[in-house]
This record gives C-alpha cells, structure tokens and sequence, in this order.
C-alpha cells in the first residue's frame, strides 16, 4: 500500500512524487499512488511534467481506462485511440518508435482481451485491423506479439471472422501476414516467441474453421509451423498445443492438403515421436 505513512519521509517534494509515480506501475500500489497523487496535485507544479515523461506511466494510464468496465465504452465512444494511429502506423524500426508501437498496441490490447461487442464493432469501424496487420510486418517480437493477439481477439467473434471474410484482399492479406510472421519467428527472443505462436496458431485455427475457404488456406500455412520443434515451444500450454492438433487436423481435411500428408512425406512429430495431431 502507497500511502503518506509508507511514502519515504523527504524534504524533496519530487522525490516522494517520483516514488509514487513508481507505485503506478504496480497492481498493488497504483490505487493508492493514483490516490496521493490526486489529492496532492496542486503541490506538485511539475507533476504532469513528471508523468509525462516516466516511461510507461501513460501507457498504464490508458490500459486501465481501456480496460476498466466502467470506462472502457466511454473511452471508445470518445474515440481515444484515434491518437494511437500514428505511432500504430510508423514504419520506422528505431527504438524509440517501437517502444511508442508497443505502447499503443498494448492500450488496444487491454480493448480486444475483453469479451464485449460494442468494443468489436468499433476495432471493426476503425483503422485498427489493417493497422496491426502492419505492425505484425515492420514490428519486431514483442510488438508482432501483441498486435497478432488483437487480430485473434477479433477473429473470435463472428463479426470479426465475418469481417474477414467479406473481402477476398482481406482474407488474404490476414492469411499471407501470418504466412510471412512464421517464415520470419526469432528463435532468439524466447521469452515472447511462445505466446507469439499460441497467438498465431489461434488465427489460422479460427481461419481454418471456414470450410469454404480452408482448401486455399491450406496452400498460405507454413509446414514450418507443424514441425516438432515449434509443437515443443508451445507444448507447457494445453490449450495452445490443443489448437494446433486441430488446426492440422482441419487442414488435413481439405482436399489440396491432402498431398502434404501423404505417405511420401512424414507428420510433424513431438519430440517422444507420437505425431501432432
């Protein structure tokens, strides 16, 4: 708890605002630095100054007012992520721009997890999804990361996958980023990369759930993607390995999969030798 009784007793004013500012990046503090804070405000003359400029503390900000129920409809009514277009959009690979990506994609991120339809429709209605799309292509782990987990929140719900479908430019463009997203994973960043491919496997599995257009899918999957050695990254999550067998079970089910699996060319196997699916 951060309160005037356990704030460090100083004479300098902004070191105690500084130690708040801190307990904002905490669950377990934030309520009560965001407490002190408010009613010391007029105190402090440079504290906007001060949460400006600490890394992170705006973007704490924003995720708990994206993703509190009671000011999560407000927030888009209001049209808040309006001013995250540009920073989603930068094609620049610097750090200082992918931080800004990440931040962004993280206040969207704590929209999409949440089940509402309301917040669907208007990811849906903004620029949001193409914008993803793009930051899964110039992003680097982190940042592909979570704007893939946007696009699967949104593919979930039926608008989503409907939405996705509508357009075969945009069916396609869904299909071939993810296609690019695998060819490209870094192995090097493994801290991420599991959650990277529950996330990518989650949107071929709900792509692949369209029978009509599963034979084409099939043909935009990498085969990398089934090998053991990512079935074992993902193998600590059940639910992920559990999208994965079905997804090469879906796959196998269309007709151009079919000479994939044939006799001439081994199933992915785990590494006990028992096959994916």
């Amino acid at each position: 708890m951060v309160s005037s009784a356990v704030a460090p007793a100083t004479s300098n004013p902004p070191a105690r605002v500084r130690y708040l500012i801190r307990g904002l990046a905490s669950e377990e503090t934030r309520e009560q630095s965001l407490d002190v804070l408010c009613k010391n405000r007029l105190a402090y003359d440079n504290l906007a100054v001060l949460l400006w400029n600490s890394f992170g503390i705006m973007s704490v900000l924003l995720k708990c007012v994206a993703s509190h129920p009671d000011t999560r409809i407000p927030f888009i009514r209001a049209t808040m992520p309006v001013y995250l277009y540009p920073f989603l959009n930068t094609m620049s690979n610097e750090r200082s721009y992918e931080c800004l990506r990440i931040t962004s994609l993280g206040v969207i991120g704590s929209l999409a997890k949440v089940e509402d339809p309301e917040v669907i429709e208007y990811l849906l209605s903004t620029q949001i999804f193409p914008s993803c799309l793009r930051c899964m292509e110039v992003g680097k782990t982190l940042s592909r990361t979570v704007s893939t987990f946007i696009i699967y929140r949104i593919l979930l719900s039926e608008k989503g996958l409907e939405y996705c479908f509508v357009l075969a430019e945009r069916y396609l463009s869904v299909s071939q980023c993810l296609g690019k997203l695998v060819e490209n994973l870094s192995e090097d960043d493994a801290e991420n990369l599991p959650q990277l491919l529950k996330n990518i496997i989650g949107c071929y599995l709900r792509l692949s759930e369209n029978e009509r257009t599963r034979p084409q899918l099939s043909s935009y999957v990498p085969w990398k993607l089934l090998d053991h050695k990512y079935a074992n990254i993902v193998r600590s999550d059940p639910e992920a390995l559990a999208d994965l067998r079905q997804l090469v079970c879906n796959l196998r089910t269309s007709k151009s999969c079919t000479t994939h699996c044939t006799d001439d060319q081994p199933a992915s196997s785990d590494s006990s030798g028992s096959s994916i699916p």
